[in-house]
């Protein structure tokens, strides 16, 4: 049976790339033995064009890659979990996922990683630090910049807001974080590092009204992972450090040059 044109995947595949001039012609260019590979170029180039797009967007900057992560290292991660959240899943459900340890346990690393994968299956994310979001929004002139802002926060499939907890805040800010969290609540998944458990945010945002329905929101359908250990960095530094001594010890204990004699 003859396949007709509205059935026909090829054509399809140029609708979906807005070819308007090759689809008005397509009863004449059909059976070209260059459409196909034609159409496969284009769809190359625009999938390599997105995601280099996405990835200047998410603003992920530089991190550890996953296989290189020290699995042994936190004295508790789970690795299952983490893996099941680089599958993406919550994405679909418009989870949340929080990751909770203390400083240098690779909070950040594992969280650029999930943002990473979700950028290379094509979805829409930002990357930024909490001190920088809430700082940007309250230093908004006006309430048109404000709004416009909050929308750029609002509008990513996945938001990674780092490090929670480091800083304190005022009433203003927390009430910045809520409207962006709100914003967000089953709409767009949401994914925080902090290293401070929830019943200590109000002591990040001392005398806020909202902190309670904040982590209500936050935590509400979300998958939140604790993290303990030593901090790797300093594990890190403490093992430069040591190679460095040793490296001195070697360099003293060669012998040295004996000079030539002029005879």
């Amino acid at each position: 049976m003859t396949r007709t044109t509205t059935d026909d995947p090829l054509l399809a595949r140029a609708k979906a790339l807005k070819l308007y001039g090759v689809v008005a012609h397509w009863q004449e260019v059909a059976g070209a033995d260059w459409l196909a590979p034609l159409i496969g170029w284009e769809e190359e180039a625009r999938a390599r064009r997105s995601l280099e797009r996405r990835l200047g967007n998410a603003k992920l900057g530089r991190f550890r890659p996953l296989a290189d992560f020290d699995w042994d290292w936190p004295k508790r991660c789970d690795r299952t979990a983490i893996e099941a959240l680089m599958d993406l899943d919550f994405l679909a459900e418009a989870a949340n996922a929080i990751l909770v340890g203390p400083n240098g346990v690779g909070k950040s690393t594992l969280a650029r990683n999930i943002a990473h994968q979700a950028v290379l299956a094509g979805h829409t994310v930002l990357c930024t630090s909490a001190g920088h979001m809430l700082g940007e929004l309250a230093g908004a002139d006006g309430d048109r910049a404000l709004r416009h802002r909050l929308s750029l926060y609002a509008r990513p499939r996945l938001l990674l807001i780092d490090e929670i907890g480091y800083l304190s805040y005022s009433n203003r800010h927390a009430d910045l974080l809520f409207e962006v969290v709100s914003r967000r609540y089953q709409e767009k998944s949401t994914l925080v590092t902090t290293n401070r458990p929830f019943a200590e945010w109000g002591e990040v945002f001392p005398n806020a009204a909202c902190v309670v329905s904040l982590v209500d929101r936050l935590v509400h359908n979300a998958e939140i992972i604790q993290i303990e250990g030593e901090s790797y960095r300093l594990k890190e530094a403490k093992e430069r450090s040591e190679q460095r001594r040793r490296q001195r010890a070697a360099n003293q204990a060669k012998p040295c040059a004996k000079p030539l004699r002029d005879d």
